[in-house]
């Protein structure tokens, strides 16, 4: 079976959602979710195999909730749904990982093609997503990678191996060990790292750190 989170944020909505996929003998609904937040919390604690994603939610959107899902739950396959087919959003989408772009005026059949190709591995793009769009993919991924790759460029070597480490998903506590630095040395260089890249937390430095081709 094919476990699937569905993450939007009308009940309604989800309730389709999960009647269609659930037609499918091959699928099952395992989780759902009305907020950003709450889809990477309840994708990872039931460990799914395709997340169904929709674009706008709140307290977490669904292309900031994708970013952290790929760090939590590498494992995952994401789908986004949207209502609409803005060119940034499924830029955005496609570099960050997802596997499927789905509209949400599609039917019913093509929804569970989109899940059943992402669990297989394979990408589904909605026939509303242009040639135009995906024809920009291409640039727009060398130039995402070219920019992290400056930015990475201003640390020192000592801090270029501690960020690489973070991107790994180590602690301050492990990446001391890993390189025989106390613990508060190590809270010290992540704080400067942070710093340096422009980065909030370190979800984003180890985001930055996988744009660049690390």
């Amino acid at each position: 079976m094919i476990r699937v989170l569905v993450a939007d944020d009308e009940p309604l909505i989800t309730a389709g959602i999960r009647t269609v996929l659930e037609s499918a003998d091959d699928i099952e609904v395992v989780a759902e979710a009305a907020n950003g937040r709450a889809a990477v919390d309840q994708a990872v604690r039931h460990r799914v195999d395709v997340a169904l994603i929709d674009v706008n939610m709140p307290i977490l959107n669904g292309l900031d909730a994708m970013e952290e899902l790929r760090l939590q739950l590498p494992a995952a396959r994401t789908v986004v749904l949207t209502a609409f087919g803005e060119e940034a959003n499924v830029l955005r989408a496609l570099q960050n990982g997802a596997a499927g772009f789905v509209l949400k005026n599609c039917g019913p059949e093509e929804l569970i093609r989109a899940v059943r190709a992402a669990h297989a591995g394979d990408a589904y793009l909605s026939p509303g997503v242009t040639r135009t769009v995906l024809g920009m993919v291409t640039p727009v991924q060398a130039l995402v990678r070219r920019e992290a790759a400056e930015r990475l460029a201003t640390l020192t070597s000592r801090e270029s191996e501690v960020v690489s480490l973070v991107a790994e998903g180590m602690s301050n506590a492990e990446i001391g060990r890993r390189l025989r630095m106390s613990e508060t040395t190590i809270k010290t260089y992540v704080s400067r790292i942070l710093s340096k890249l422009g980065c909030s937390n370190r979800v984003q430095a180890a985001l930055l750190v996988r744009d660049s081709g690390r």
